[in-house]
């Protein structure tokens, strides 16, 4: 899936601020997952009731609100 693909099918729902697909720093291949911002919050919740668990290009896919990444993890003192 390239970014210009996600931002067809998700531009439907309104107007995007930005699509960006992680890549693997070794093989420099997609990671499987990526990030659409939409301009209106709106715009993200009709997606998400549309998209979500749907096909797109041969994948089922899941369409839900980024999380936050947790503190990092281990002993500090």
């Amino acid at each position: 899936t390239r970014s210009e693909d996600l931002r067809e099918e998700f531009s439907k729902f309104g107007p995007i601020k930005d699509v960006y697909l992680p890549v693997d720093r070794e093989s420099q291949r997609p990671r499987g997952f990526g990030f659409v911002t939409f301009e209106e919050q709106r715009s993200a919740d009709d997606a998400i009731a549309q998209l979500n668990e749907q096909d797109f290009m041969g994948r089922r896919i899941q369409v839900n609100f980024a999380r936050a990444r947790g503190a990092p993890r281990g002993g500090g003192g």
